[in-house]
């Protein structure tokens, strides 16, 4: 039986993990098994801890992108398939990785062509950054070098969707529309909303198409990838949350994350992606996030809750540098959970810059 692997693209904070989480749904709602398998430079992701706490079978790569560690991919894929028997791959790479049709779909299509069907390789456009650069206008603290991998991102797809229009008004999308027709022309554009479920009837048609997708080889040149995955320091943290009374989880991780937002933009570093999760013993959870310097503090998922204990994870990507970064992440953290009674206990950190990627497999020529 063969399985059907839809990777969905997009760079950092994009919404990648709750389309995800929608189409889980909606590949449920069919009747069809799902499991989803996530990508990162390090271990202790909110996007896994957010897609299981829906109820969902994850796997996850860590250490490097799945081109780099493809083999994982389709080992971890391997787990899934033994337990759950799933007739759905969901995908989601690594935000700040591009060249992925040469690295994974090419060879997924090639090595294991009767263990995968291969959906159409679609990619979010993330409009907060995505405006700037395509105007050519300064990516806040981004260098030309992440603007590179954005838009190779997009140069790969097999069709961009315009994501988060729900937080746009109509004159806006229709210049971002106009903009990415322009500079990848003859590449469906979609306009969606994971968030509210707006366009997500045509992206889940897009992707149950079949014929000659995932085919869009780059010419790339990997010094400047390379430099530009460089320029993010990422961290990667999870913390004990206690307190001697319930406190209000969703309010302390809104205060957090108003505070890390301000002292980025005080260093000057342009925030890629903020994200937190946290989570009550019981497995209840809220989710907040900020998704660039210009965009104020989101709680995604409230919880509601008040707990006494709970767990905190916090990812964040931004143009800093990464000990920095860690230092006032835990600087944050801990004097915002002080204001309000709680004491943050860090249980795990870490911090770098992420390594050149170098592929398992990259095919010149599509098959």
């Amino acid at each position: 039986m063969t399985m059907r692997f839809v990777m969905v693209g997009g760079f950092l904070g994009a919404g990648k993990t709750t389309t995800l989480g929608r189409l889980a749904r909606h590949y449920q709602q069919q009747g069809k098994r799902v499991g989803v398998v996530t990508n990162d430079q390090a271990h202790d992701l909110v996007d896994t801890n957010t897609l299981r706490a829906q109820g969902l079978s994850v796997e996850e790569v860590p250490g490097a992108c799945f081109c780099c560690r493809f083999d994982d991919l389709v080992g971890r894929v391997g787990s899934l398939e033994a337990a759950e028997r799933p007739d759905v791959i969901l995908a989601e790479p690594v935000g700040s990785c591009t060249d992925l049709v040469a690295t994974v779909i090419q060879p997924l299509k090639d090595l294991y062509s009767g263990r995968f069907e291969v959906a159409p390789y679609a990619v979010l456009f993330k409009p907060s950054h995505g405006l700037r650069i395509l105007r050519n206008q300064a990516a806040g603290g981004f260098s030309p070098k992440a603007a590179y991998i954005f838009k190779k991102q997009l140069e790969e797809a097999d069709a961009i969707v315009i994501n988060r229009i729900d937080e746009l008004d109509p004159a806006q999308i229709d210049e971002l529309s106009r903009l990415v027709t322009q500079q990848f022309p003859g590449t469906p554009v979609l306009r969606a909303s994971a968030t509210s479920g707006a366009g997500f009837d045509a992206l889940a048609e897009l992707l149950d198409q079949t014929g000659a997708f995932g085919r869009k080889i780059l010419d790339i040149d990997y010094d400047i990838y390379a430099e530009g995955e460089a320029e993010l320091g990422w961290l990667n943290a999870t913390a004990r949350l206690t307190s001697d009374e319930p406190f209000d989880l969703d309010a302390l991780l809104t205060s957090v994350l108003g505070e890390l937002a301000v002292v980025c933009r005080t260093l000057g570093g342009e925030v890629a992606h903020l994200k937190l999760i946290g989570m009550d013993d019981a497995s209840a959870f809220a989710v907040g996030n900020v998704i660039s310097s210009d965009t104020a503090p989101k709680l995604s998922l409230p919880s509601g809750l008040r707990p006494r204990e709970a767990d905190l994870i916090v990812n964040a990507r931004v143009a800093i540098d990464p000990a920095v970064l860690e230092a006032e992440v835990k600087r944050v953290v801990a004097l915002e959970s002080t204001k309000v009674g709680v004491v943050a206990e860090f249980r795990t950190s870490q911090s770098l810059r992420p390594g050149r990627p170098v592929p398992t497999h990259r095919y010149s020529e599509a098959k």
